[in-house]
């Protein structure tokens, strides 16, 4: 029973579970009051969760660090339970995104900013595997962003794709692919690359606030490129100018931002191909086909 795994495993005298329950496409999740406080508990059952757990608690304590931005405090994360892997965080009383839009560009800009402005980290990548999803992310460290978007993170979906779906079923991608791998650098012509760290997954659906400030939740942070955020916000949309134009007055839109906005974009169509099926085939090859043009 989960009272009392909690309560054995983090020594609380007594847990109780809320009215609250709630999920996502690929996990459970509910809340439970004790004596230290409320808490929101995500588990799964499938094989892999528990580095996807890892990964979130590793990118939620990042996030915390940089004292920027919002997060819930992670409190610890569990390779098994009576109900499989799962992350027990603090519970935030949230609600869908509406007063704190500028506050959450501001905040975010601020994240981005951080380690450029104190340069701890030098290179592009993570110290431990997160997800974006439910699937892996490949973030060993190197020192091109170029190369680092390129082999760590658009390569790993095609060839998912293409072991899964096959040749016939997945049309030009590999040649698009190769097209566009030498295409790539002229998108970053003139601009300086340092690492952000990142959410890696901000939609609008990992977005939120309270009645005193934004929240960003459900991260796979890694060391990128600071305008890689920026590509599933714009796909999926939901966040106004407000949002933008706070973020724009801390960290200025660069030139070429739109034609980069687009490859970052296709990270997250190829990702949610590979998690969701061919619907996202045809935006995916769109992408591709109007970067390689």
């Amino acid at each position: 029973m989960m009272e009392e795994f909690l309560k054995n495993e983090l020594s609380f005298e007594y847990v109780k579970p809320t009215s609250y329950s709630g999920g996502g496409c690929i996990n459970n999740g509910r809340s439970y009051d004790t004596d230290k406080g409320r808490f929101y508990l995500k588990y799964n059952k499938k094989k892999g969760s528990h580095t996807m757990f890892k990964g979130e608690f590793i990118s939620l304590e990042e996030i915390e660090k940089t004292n920027t931005i919002r997060v819930p405090h992670p409190v610890s994360v569990f390779s098994q339970s009576p109900s499989g892997s799962a992350i027990l965080i603090e519970h935030l009383d949230m609600k869908s995104l509406r007063r704190k839009e500028a506050e959450l560009g501001t905040k975010l800009a601020q994240m981005h900013k951080f380690n450029i402005t104190n340069g701890e980290v030098k290179e592009f990548g993570f110290k431990d595997t997160t997800c974006c999803g439910f699937l892996p992310l490949d973030n060993t460290w190197k020192s091109d962003w170029i190369q680092f978007y390129a082999e760590n993170r658009i390569k790993p979906q095609v060839d998912m794709l293409m072991d899964k779906r096959g040749t016939n079923n997945v049309g030009d991608l590999r040649n698009l692919y190769e097209l566009l791998i030498r295409k790539m650098p002229i998108f970053f012509k003139d601009i300086e690359l340092k690492p952000s760290l990142l959410h890696g997954d901000l939609w609008s659906g990992n977005v939120g606030e309270t009645d005193t400030e934004a929240i960003i939740y459900d991260p796979g942070s890694f060391y990128g490129h600071s305008e890689f955020d920026f590509g599933i916000a714009t796909m999926f949309g939901g966040f106004s100018r407000k949002f933008y134009d706070a973020y724009f007055a801390v960290m200025p839109k660069e030139k070429g931002f739109d034609q980069r906005n687009s490859l970052y974009e296709l990270f997250h169509n190829l990702n949610h191909w590979n998690h969701f099926g061919s619907g996202y085939q045809s935006g995916s090859i769109s992408i591709m086909e109007q970067l390689t043009r």
